[in-house]
């Protein structure tokens, strides 16, 4: 969201005390547990978990009342300017997900959402005006598609492209994101004319985060050997070759590390406790996208509270001086903390 971010100066002055300036720039609020596929690599709906989710929290959803209510209060920080609608599941299947994309909109904030794109109506979703979408592609032909949604069929997969023929011809900017495992490594270089057919605004690519069982489904050693010495260099070519943009500089970086670690979080450290927030269906305010860097609930506290808070303010001291909690070597959020890493080191 580049093109709305403001008080940049700001934010990096509190990021340089230790303490934060503003209230967080970019909001990401989860409406719905429900979802319509189950992603092999999904740490949620995953046939691989070795503890499957209760299906009473696969149905749990935000309340339309709720929603506005947060954005109410999100509003009065005076700080948000972009927000991001997704979903520990898959936010076009809850039902009053147009009412609350709209309602985004309205409040003059920047808007992505993140899907698989499948359960679109997509006369209702396309003149909403979303800024950006983030479609998760995961694999550029039916075969790769199917294995990484088990119980999805060749429909699915052309349902998904005909959707993204008809966003083409919106405003928003859709970005093709494609989670790279066993069942997708071999189509990175074919994943870029993917996105140059559908004329995607990116292609970004990420090693799957792995863990309670799905590490079943990790890239092996010798597809890790076949994307550093070619898969990755072809697709760089061909991307350069018909302008299409990527990510490749930063996955490639996700990639070489090995085993688990997807990021070297300690070469850039974490910033998002300065500009960052997200907001689960339970009204759990989370610290980052992991789940399990919980900061609070707005159920019994304001967010402004939590913000300022004692809690929030620990874990901005611990990720700042190095001491990097479970998961961050998996950190969802890499891709950010590079850009704000960047801008605290330019003088300019």
């Amino acid at each position: 969201m580049k093109n709305v971010l403001k008080n940049v100066d700001t934010v990096l002055a509190g990021m340089r005390a230790g303490r934060p300036a503003t209230g967080p720039l970019h909001v990401h609020i989860d409406v719905t547990n429900t979802c319509n596929a189950a992603c092999v690599t999904c740490w949620d709906h995953s046939p691989l978990l070795t503890t499957a989710r209760p299906n009473e929290w696969k149905r749990r959803r935000l309340p339309l009342a709720r929603f506005h209510a947060l954005l109410d209060a999100l509003a009065e920080l005076g700080s948000v300017q972009a927000v991001v609608i997704s979903g520990m599941g898959e936010p076009l299947t809850h039902p009053d997900i147009y009412e609350m994309l709209a309602a985004v909109k309205a409040r003059g904030w920047a808007l992505t959402l993140m899907t698989n794109l499948v359960a679109a109506d997509i006369e209702r979703l396309a003149p909403i005006g979303i800024d950006q979408v983030l479609v998760g592609v995961q694999g550029a032909t039916p075969t790769s598609h199917m294995a990484f949604h088990p119980g999805w069929t060749e429909e699915h997969f052309f349902k998904m492209c005909a959707h993204l023929r008809a966003l083409r011809r919106s405003s928003a900017r859709v970005r093709h994101v494609h989670v790279i495992n066993r069942d997708t490594a071999l189509e990175v270089p074919e994943m870029v004319r993917f996105g140059r057919l559908f004329g995607a605004d990116r292609v970004n690519f990420k090693l799957a985060s792995l863990a309670e069982g799905t590490e079943a489904c990790a890239i092996t050693d010798a597809q890790r050997e076949w994307l550093l010495a070619e898969g990755i260099p072809e697709a760089r070519r061909l991307a350069e070759q018909w302008g299409v943009p990527t990510n490749l500089d930063l996955f490639e970086r996700q990639v070489r590390p090995g085993g688990l670690v997807t990021v070297p979080i300690a070469e850039v450290g974490c910033w998002m406790g300065y500009v960052y927030t997200r907001v689960t269906v339970d009204e759990e305010v989370l610290y980052c996208c992991n789940t399990e860097v919980k900061v609070g609930s707005l159920r019994d506290t304001p967010f402004a509270a939590l913000w300022e808070g004692p809690r929030w303010q620990s874990l901005r001291d611990t990720l700042g001086a190095g001491q990097f909690l479970p998961g961050c070597e998996r950190c969802g959020k890499f891709e950010q903390n590079v850009k704000w890493a960047a801008r605290l080191a330019d003088p300019a």
